[in-house]
């Protein structure tokens, strides 16, 4: 029995908060559904996301802007490489027009049948906006960024990923979590995440065996992990249990994220993935919820340090 249902979201690591705010709400069009902080370690980091206006799971993009503390990693293979998210068919051409003319160099190119559109994040992360005719949800519309719902993002079409060995990624995704293989040609392959709808996304591994190992940790520069969505604890728990029984041991206990419940593990290249569920308040949690991601929220155990952690936060105007 499938336990997956889609993505939850994609996690990267940037540099700066403007750049990166400005991206996402501006060039992209989405909406600012949470502002927080790291909720690991001591930085004092925002954790910023992205996506629909109510935060629908299958759309959010979140990211920890690392410039002020100066902390950058490497791209490379056994890591995570391209965002991918979803655009209507026929899409394109408004993307790469409007992408351009706003100084984002953005070009078509074609992967596994896909018509896309290929440009970066402004700290070098590769991006591509996808045409999937399968893709049932409601686009994205942002009137006052001058996007309307013919050519608004979907949500996330996926994460590509780099590997030097594909074999051991085969069984991992086949065997482990567990999904479809849809393609494996010359390109490399594809794997269908079910939705609950019908509909698929993907997660596409490029065979890169000569690429340097990229960067693991918590670096500015690099896609962090990718999250799919397990709808319930039941399904994470029972999906967490199959994998570590499996021998795939480098997988975490269930982390409170607040707004949502997460396991990671990391796969045998190394490029990581989380399960996630949202728990039952979801973003309302801390905020109205036609109000989602307009204050700087944090959770109940930095309490005592929150004026310490906004002083040392990167200056942004949201």
């Amino acid at each position: 029995m499938a336990r997956l249902t889609g993505y939850h979201h994609l996690t990267l690591c940037t540099h700066g908060v403007q750049e990166d705010y400005d991206f996402y709400t501006k060039a992209l069009g989405l909406y600012s559904v949470k502002r927080t902080v790291l909720f690991d370690g001591v930085l004092p980091v925002y954790h910023l996301y992205y996506g629909s206006r109510s935060g629908d799971a299958s759309t959010i993009i979140t990211t920890f802007p690392f410039a002020k503390p100066g902390v950058f990693g490497r791209r490379g293979s056994n890591q995570s490489k391209v965002v991918m998210q979803a655009i209507p068919v026929g899409a394109s051409e408004f993307w790469v027009n409007r992408l351009n003319g706003m100084g984002i160099a953005a070009h078509k190119a074609m992967r596994f049948g896909a018509d896309r559109v290929v440009f970066a994040h402004p700290c070098g992360i590769p991006h591509e906006l996808v045409e999937n005719p399968s893709d049932s949800r409601i686009p994205i519309a942002n009137a006052d960024r001058g996007i309307g719902a013919e050519h608004g993002i979907k949500g996330i079409y996926g994460g590509a990923v780099s590997v030097m060995d594909r074999s051991a990624m085969d069984d991992f995704l086949t065997i482990a979590l567990p999904l479809e293989k849809v393609a494996d040609n010359h390109e490399g392959m594809v794997f269908a995440v079910p939705g609950p709808d019908g509909s698929r996304s993907m997660v596409e591994v490029l065979h890169e065996p000569d690429v340097a190992q990229g960067t693991w940790t918590l670096a500015g520069g690099t896609i962090h992990h990718l999250a799919l969505d397990t709808g319930n604890e039941e399904n994470q728990l029972a999906l967490r249990a199959h994998i570590e029984g499996l021998g795939f041991t480098d997988i975490s206990e269930q982390k409170d994220r607040m707004y949502f419940k997460s396991c990671y593990v990391r796969s045998p290249g190394g490029a990581l993935f989380e399960l996630a569920w949202t728990v039952p308040e979801g973003w309302a949690k801390d905020e109205p919820a036609d109000a989602i991601g307009q204050t700087l929220v944090f959770p109940p155990w930095f309490s005592d340090r929150q004026a310490e952690m906004e002083a040392g936060l990167e200056p942004a105007t949201f």
